[in-house]
């Protein structure tokens, strides 16, 4: 089965309708800045071949990706376009923190080709000096420990040296939840097996969870879920001293998904934000920082956000909550 079929054979699975973006392969799909405790973070999504997996149920993220294979030479020229960027190029001095997705795995070869990966690190041990975090998106399966040993290597001979995360999507906690009702297809020991390599290698580590991402949850059992994920990071955090980060992202409806369906029936109404902040304000005192993800990235179905009429100061409090982790905002 080659990229095209597999692809397509993921959105049959879990019943997604969405098509597949064609744009200019020269040019990143999106970027933006986040600001957080660590200091300025570039959020950058590039264009490539999408996620090859695409069997989570209310993921849409691969519907901003190509079907068919990007070309080398046009992903390198998406990297030089982003640092030409004139938004962008005059912040590159601010930027403390690097995120590099493409809706998928970055250390998937066939969707994101090493020698791309390559030119980044050069252009950012030249262009962001005070760099101090490179993040990684990536599935569990495609982590290369040879590979990121290279990408570490190259952090470190910056002038300022900067240190690899690992950003995997673990969506929920709950196993039936995250693996028979969403597809996730991640297993507690596959994850714990990461996490002790990340220790010996000295990483870091952020955990995607989404606060009620399937039909069916309760607002309560969406807090619970994220609580009960916040006590289990934390005791990995401790148990191999890893420095974890969950970004917890309240679920919208994701157009061109199953959860599209059900809430144009009235099945399915997203988290509201109010209960997100309670839910992660369990993690006061312990040992994982929280980051709280209020963008849709524009792929919400019409009404379909967890952002609603009234939501404006409780947003700004989130919103501070991001850059001081101060829980009393919560």
């Amino acid at each position: 089965m080659d990229s095209e079929e597999q692809i397509l054979a993921g959105s049959k699975h879990a019943g997604k309708t969405f098509g597949f973006r064609e744009q200019d392969p020269t040019r990143p799909a999106q970027w933006w800045f986040q600001q957080s405790p660590e200091g300025l973070v570039l959020f950058v999504v590039f264009y490539s071949l999408a996620c090859r997996w695409n069997r989570c149920v209310g993921c849409n993220l691969p519907s901003m990706s190509s079907l068919r294979p990007v070309r080398v030479r046009d992903m390198v020229a998406q990297v030089d376009a982003l640092f030409a960027e004139a938004e962008v190029r005059p912040r590159f001095p601010e930027v403390r923190k690097f995120l590099l997705s493409n809706n998928g795995s970055v250390l998937d070869e066939v969707t994101f080709p090493s020698t791309v990966l390559m030119h980044l690190l050069v252009r950012l041990a030249l262009d962001a000096p005070n760099l101090e975090v490179l993040t990684l998106e990536t599935r569990i399966e495609y982590v290369d420990w040879d590979e990121l040993a290279f990408v570490a290597r190259a952090l470190r001979e910056k002038e300022k040296p900067a240190t690899v995360e690992l950003a995997i999507g673990f969506e929920a906690f709950d196993d039936r939840i995250r693996n028979r009702a969403f597809v996730k297809g991640l297993t507690l020991a596959r994850f714990e097996k990461l996490v002790e390599s990340i220790s010996k290698q000295g990483y870091r580590l952020k955990c995607y969870f989404m606060q009620k991402p399937v039909v069916g949850m309760s607002d309560e059992e969406a807090v619970e879920d994220i609580r009960r994920a916040i006590d289990y990071l934390d005791e990995c955090a401790r148990r191999w001293e890893v420095s974890i980060n969950m970004h917890l992202n309240p679920t919208y409806v994701a157009s061109g998904t199953p959860l599209a369906e059900a809430f144009a029936k009235g099945e399915y109404a997203p988290p509201r934000l109010a209960d997100v902040a309670r839910a992660a304000a369990h993690a006061r005192g312990k040992t994982v920082s929280v980051y709280i993800g209020l963008n849709d990235e524009g792929l919400a179905a019409p009404g379909g956000s967890f952002i609603r009429p009234g939501d404006g100061e409780l947003l700004r409090q989130l919103e501070a909550f991001n850059r001081t982790q101060d829980f009393d905002l919560l």
